[in-house]
């Protein structure tokens, strides 16, 4: 037999919303009620998170605090913040180098993908194929010259990071290299992280 449902559960359950015949905007993205923190919006769809693991947030926190160590007084480093590429995307990387312009202000929710260089996004299991495939292809699509990729190598906690540079002509990334034990880049900036550090975390 089925399990029963209660008046309780059925008050409890939230009708899932009817997306429009063209899919959802950014606008909508912003303007919804009641979206799971960290909603992000692909193709018009909205797409949600699994709760973060803790080495994911622990390689997004070596990120960001290398990154504010390295870049310059030129740029600044966002979080986890939307990054407006067009009317139907709105991807949310878990780090992003950015203008300085664009990080001012307490109560910006999102950066314009002219702003962004690099995005970063920090692979979890329920986001593979999105983070290695979709993602690249609307972020070089909307000409950020650079993507990062940081995964998880093997069983190592240390982060692998791949390194690409956008070909303007194609509007395609072309992989410029792996770094495992620390990465060493000269884009936009001089950066330098010691990603063996995580090991201390």
């Amino acid at each position: 037999m089925g399990g029963t449902t209660t008046a309780e559960s059925v008050e409890h359950r939230r009708p899932w919303p009817v997306p429009p015949p063209d899919g959802y905007t950014v606008d909508d993205l912003f303007a919804l009620p009641d979206l799971p923190p960290h909603t992000e919006l692909i193709d018009g769809s909205p797409i949600t998170v699994s709760p973060q693991r803790n080495l994911h947030a622990d390689v997004i926190g070596l990120l960001v605090g290398g990154l504010r160590r390295s870049v310059p007084k030129k740029y600044g480093v966002g979080r986890e913040m939307t990054v407006v590429l067009d009317r139907r995307n709105g991807p949310e990387p878990e780090v992003s180098v950015v203008f300085a312009d664009a990080v001012r202000g307490p109560d910006r929710t999102s950066y314009r993908a002219q702003d962004v260089v690099p995005a970063i996004e920090v692979v979890s299991p329920d986001a593979e194929s999105r983070d290695r495939t979709a993602k690249p292809y609307e972020y070089g699509t909307a000409g950020l010259p650079r993507f990062r990729r940081a995964e998880r190598d093997g069983t190592d906690r240390r982060p692998l990071v791949h390194v690409d540079e956008l070909d303007p002509l194609t509007r395609s990334y072309v992989h410029m290299g792996m770094h495992r034990d620390r990465i060493k880049v000269d884009k936009p900036c001089t950066i330098d992280i010691d990603l063996a550090a995580i090991d201390e975390l």
